[in-house]
């Protein structure tokens, strides 16, 4: 069982899906932007630019982080559901779906992109926006929620775990980040050096696996293929390693998570349950609910359930 969770969870970083191709830098101007129906922004940032919809009078921000290698398209409906209330800040990291990489060429991802965002909410001037966060972009959001309390208004993470290196460890163990890291080296070399056809040929598996909507897998799969191998994969490593579960203390926003069954016939609802009960034992009061009939990408699989949860989240 523990190999069927490790899977799931490595092609959940694996994976992020959107509709089309942005292959705009961190610095292209808002009224370059206008063809596209939204502004881009004005924020000095190597790490991700910023879409933003919005109302004449909005009555509050919303930032949205969608998952590796995927672009800020994965929200398109819920954008859709809320811009009509809600100033709606989409960030699209670089090195994924059609981004430059800039800052993000070498290193880690995560952890800088959540310090930028924060930074990104004080130069703003946001008051505590809300913050949802999709696998990945789950990761950031406890991150920021967690280093920057006094940031975040309400946080919630969708499908991902505190510390994904969990599921890395031997059998019977009780890995840390550090007994993790040998075997997220591993990972990162065979991400980073396969050729990429492929790589491309399993990260392809991989989005078709956890998008059970047939229709919205084609653009996911556009984006994953123009997204940068090497910053995928050290994204991914980062992930591994990183375990959040002490800092979870630190978050004082409102925390909801949603999640589906893992993808393995022996993984049980239950077991499901289980696992994220005791993942964010950390943080007694977050609400953790299950969905239902989903893959990885609820609010591609179930885009009515899922916005009637973030309405909900958001009241």
């Amino acid at each position: 069982m523990k190999t069927a969770l490790m899977t799931f969870l490595a092609a959940a970083a694996l994976a992020g899906p959107a509709f089309a191709q942005d292959s705009h830098g961190a610095h292209a101007p808002a009224a370059a932007q206008a063809g596209h129906g939204h502004a881009h922004a004005d924020f000095d940032s190597g790490r991700f630019h910023v879409r933003i919809d919005a109302p004449e009078h909005p009555v509050g921000d919303v930032i949205l982080i969608p998952g590796l290698s995927s672009s800020p398209h994965v929200w398109d409906m819920l954008t859709d559901e809320l811009k009509g209330r809600y100033r709606v800040h989409r960030i699209h990291v670089q090195g994924f779906a059609g981004a430059a990489p800039e800052d993000n060429a070498e290193g880690p991802v995560s952890a800088p992109v959540a310090e930028d965002i924060a930074r990104y909410i004080r130069e703003q001037g946001l008051e505590k926006p809300a913050v949802i966060g999709h696998s990945m972009g789950g990761t950031i959001g406890m991150m920021l929620a967690a280093r920057h309390p006094d940031s975040v208004g309400k946080l919630m993470v969708v499908d991902m775990v505190p510390f994904m290196g969990a599921m890395f460890g031997q059998p019977g163990t009780n890995p840390t980040a550090e007994s993790v890291a040998p075997m997220a080296d591993m990972i990162y070399q065979s991400m980073a050096n396969s050729p990429a056809e492929q790589y491309q040929q399993q990260a392809d598996g991989q989005i078709i696996a956890m998008i059970n909507t047939e229709s919205l897998r084609a653009g996911p799969l556009e984006d994953s293929r123009t997204s940068d191998q090497k910053v995928s994969a050290s994204a991914f490593r980062e992930l591994v390693v990183t375990d959040l579960r002490p800092e979870l203390a630190n978050v004082t926003a409102p925390t909801t998570v949603l999640y589906v069954k893992f993808n393995d016939p022996r993984m049980t609802p239950e077991i499901t349950d289980g696992i994220y009960r005791a993942s964010f034992a950390t943080l007694p009061g977050a609400e953790l609910k299950r969905i239902d009939d989903s893959a990885h990408f609820i609010m591609l699989d179930q885009p009515a359930i899922f916005a009637a949860e973030v309405n909900a989240f958001l009241e």
